[in-house]
């Protein structure tokens, strides 16, 4: 792992060729220290991994703050560039806010996207609908996860803004999320028992897209990629990738099974 100051970057095993670049935003409230152990993760599966520092919405200027979140995304990936440039395939993985950003980025809302490499897929994970959450910090724990490291983590983390889910994302960047014309593959990720999801804006949205799968996972919170079952949900973003890698045709199929 190597610390900057704008972002985090996790490096695969030596020896096997760099098989994508994967560029991680952060939501409301988190840090890049958040995602060290789903970076990781991608990581030793020799894909190039980059955590960026959450993007910031203005109510105000969702127009301006949606242009500079495509630059810097576009610096970041222009970062990743090697002798041969940056390795394809190229995907966005958004969480809470992030995810608004990343959706209403590539699906043509508030105005062009910046020039740069166009990212090749997109992960949604914990798309927020316009319900905040309230309370204490044991209730936002709650609303977040039920994982004991992932509350370890985010309780010892000095940057992590507490509170900060109760912070409105504009709504002019989420109708644009939720109505996003994006025309490259989709994987929405979101868990069962999050109080912030909309499930029904989440199934017409994944419908609506040409390439999008919507993969529920039971029993988790609002920080999907970090609750209980992060093994589970980092496998179904692993298995993503490979099948991108191959043209979307699934590499593994079950012929038979008895559970």
């Amino acid at each position: 792992m190597t610390e900057h100051a704008e972002y985090t970057d996790h490096h695969g095993p030596e020896g096997p060729a760099i098989r994508g670049t994967v560029v991680v935003v952060p939501g409301r409230g988190e840090t890049r220290e958040t995602y060290t152990r789903l970076g990781r993760r991608l990581a030793a599966d020799a894909y190039r991994v980059r955590v960026v520092d959450a993007v910031h919405l203005d109510a105000g200027d969702p127009a301006g703050s949606l242009h500079r979140f495509g630059t810097r995304i576009a610096d970041a990936l222009a970062g990743t560039a090697g002798p041969d440039g940056v390795v394809r395939p190229v995907v966005l993985v958004g969480a809470d806010s992030g995810a608004v950003a990343v959706a209403a980025l590539l699906g043509g809302g508030e105005g062009p996207a910046p020039s740069g490499p166009r990212p090749d897929a997109v992960v949604l994970a914990g798309l927020p609908a316009r319900t905040a959450a309230s309370g204490d910090w044991d209730d936002e724990l709650d609303v977040r996860t039920f994982c004991p490291a992932h509350r370890t983590t985010l309780t010892g983390d000095s940057g992590f803004r507490r509170g900060a889910l109760d912070e409105a994302v504009p709504d002019a960047l989420l109708t644009a999320a939720y109505g996003s014309e994006a025309d490259v593959p989709a994987l929405i990720l979101t868990g069962d028992a999050d109080p912030l999801a909309d499930r029904g804006a989440l199934t017409r949205t994944a419908k609506s897209l040409s390439r999008a799968r919507l993969s529920v996972v039971r029993a988790a919170h609002h920080d999907v990629l970090n609750d209980m079952q992060h093994r589970s949900v980092a496998a179904e973003i692993v298995t993503f990738l490979e099948t991108l890698r191959n043209e979307l045709v699934p590499l593994v199929t079950v012929e038979s099974s008895a559970w």
